[in-house]
């Protein structure tokens, strides 16, 4: 069953140009992944500085190596002093059955 989840933050007053470049090229390394089937990253229209990203990996074990990815550690150091909240909020999402 894949994993799904959606990762927000919100980038400081000032910070949103290198935020956006931060997740930019974190985006490209997360995409390169092997399980990794979906990586979208969003800013809401009605508040620029909030970001959304949707993640969908393969499965458990795809989301477990994207965790354990070299760049993710960094990544995460680097974005911290820049958004408002301690870390990115994690909402994980399970698919509705939906019958016809």
């Amino acid at each position: 069953m894949t994993k799904s989840l959606l990762a927000e933050f919100t980038a400081r007053e000032g910070a949103e140009d290198e935020v956006a470049m931060l997740i930019r090229d974190y985006a490209e390394k997360v995409r390169e992944e092997e399980g990794n089937l979906t990586f979208d990253v969003y800013t809401k229209s009605a508040a620029p500085r909030a970001f959304w990203i949707f993640e969908v990996y393969r499965d458990e074990d795809a989301f477990r190596a994207h965790l354990n990815a070299p760049y993710g550690a960094p990544f995460n150091a680097a974005l911290t002093p820049l958004i408002e909240e301690d870390a990115s909020v994690l909402t994980f999402l399970d698919p509705l059955a939906v019958h016809r």
